[in-house]
């Protein structure tokens, strides 16, 4: 008898072991639809533009368009650190939930709008609810997977970013065959029924740690706020992984805002083919730069401790070139050969944010410290966005892209030369 009961035992145990490996992968297949509807979302205005402007006149401004961008780049940006402030604090699972629920709420409201003011406002709001989404989503899956998967894990997860900016960029040909009211209306419903299913199987990660020889299982939680962000501005660290996350996100910002609009005035071609053009040339390569780069970041920080760093310097490195090209090229082999260039070397920067971040902070702080970095990130994305649009109706589009190329070789120079991590995991 005893025999008997101790073979379905062992097979409980080994499903449950095996459930348990494989759940982390779970968690990253459910946020990567998240990731795709996020950026899908916000990325359809921008090449919707031109059937558009036919309702609502102002969008025919590429000052006023640049405006309308940058609105979601700012709110978005000060939203970035009060949400990883949140999700250090309460369950990611229903913050995530609840951010997708709002923002697939705006968008499918978007259809609604007949001025400029109303997508103005509507535009904001989705930046204060897609804000809510990055540092909970990524710190999530930092907790699911250890070193030895974590940049891999976080590179999929990307993945579904890029995904959600190539279908974005068939917004204008949608539009064309349908309108953009019901282009709105359509994927805004998407997102709203994407959120049961999240409910559903979504869970929160719990924390275990070990003390006096008992695990202890936690839930998420965090010191007080005046503690944690005095603990992140007295890490050299810190202000050093923001300020060359921050400088990337200048050109990073520009390609997906600016691209179709460059892509259609270098290659004379209209809109609804340089949409799909661009996005898919910059997400189908950014997909194939954060899995190699995460993978390669996986492998050599076993060997080096310094291997995500290198990694990402690689790909920061690749970036630099391409957007001299992206700037000056005129045909098509060198417009989309440079904007390849420039996507795969994103990506391998891309996949490993987060997990450099983790060689530096702690578990309980990560998600507030990836906020900050969303935040300056992204105003620096809000800048370049107004600047490009200026630019634009001044006729130096491509000018602006390559100038570019000299401010991100000095962030790696400084990545490379101040970065050095003692540990693959930060623990306080």
């Amino acid at each position: 008898m005893g025999v008997l009961l101790k073979k379905p035992l062992e097979a409980n145990e080994k499903s449950g072991r095996k459930n348990k490996n494989i759940y982390p992968w779970v968690v990253v297949g459910l946020l990567w639809v998240v990731a795709l509807l996020n950026y899908m979302d916000r990325q359809m205005l921008s090449t919707m533009k031109p059937s558009m402007q036919v309702n609502i006149h102002e969008l025919q401004s590429a000052t006023n368009f640049g405006y309308l961008m940058a609105v979601f780049l700012w709110i978005y940006g000060f939203m970035s650190p009060v949400s990883g402030i949140i999700a250090d604090r309460l369950n990611r699972k229903w913050l995530i939930v609840g951010s997708l629920f709002v923002w697939s709420a705006v968008t499918y409201f978007m259809g609604y709008a007949t001025t400029f003011n109303q997508l103005y406002w509507l535009r904001a709001t989705m930046g204060v609810s897609e804000a809510l989404y990055i540092p909970a989503g990524l710190s999530l899956i930092a907790d699911y997977h250890a070193d030895k998967t974590r940049s891999l894990a976080i590179g999929i997860h990307m993945t579904g970013l890029y995904m959600g900016q190539a279908l974005g960029g068939f917004g204008a040909t949608i539009a064309d065959k349908f309108s953009w009211q019901q282009t709105f209306h359509s994927f805004g419903f998407v997102g709203i029924a994407y959120a049961v299913v999240l409910i559903l199987f979504l869970r929160e990660k719990k924390i275990v740690t070990v003390e006096n020889n008992e695990k202890l299982v936690k839930t998420k939680s965090g010191s007080s706020v005046l503690k944690a962000l005095g603990g992140l501005f007295t890490n050299v660290s810190f202000w050093i992984i923001l300020f060359y996350f921050a400088i990337p996100s200048l050109p990073g910002w520009g390609i997906k805002n600016w691209l179709p609009t460059l892509f259609a005035q270098s290659l004379n071609i209209d809109m609804a083919k340089a949409g799909p053009l661009s996005t898919i040339t910059i997400a189908a390569s950014s997909f194939l730069g954060v899995i190699f780069g995460g993978i390669l970041s996986d492998k050599w920080v076993q060997k080096n401790i310094r291997g995500r760093i290198y990694t990402s310097a690689i790909g920061l490195g690749l970036t630099i070139p391409a957007l001299l090209f992206i700037g000056f090229g005129h045909s098509l082999f060198a417009v989309i050969g440079s904007a390849f260039c420039f996507g795969f070397g994103y990506g391998m920067f891309d996949a490993n944010n987060m997990p450099i971040l983790c060689q530096f902070v702690s578990a309980k702080h990560r998600a507030t410290a990836y906020g900050l970095m969303n935040m300056v990130g992204v105003f620096a994305g809000a800048f370049i966005t107004d600047l490009l649009g200026k630019s634009t109706d001044a006729g130096n589009l491509g000018k602006s892209f390559a100038m570019l190329s000299g401010i991100v070789l000095i962030a790696l120079l400084i990545q490379l030369f101040f970065l050095r991590p003692r540990s693959n995991d930060f623990n306080e």
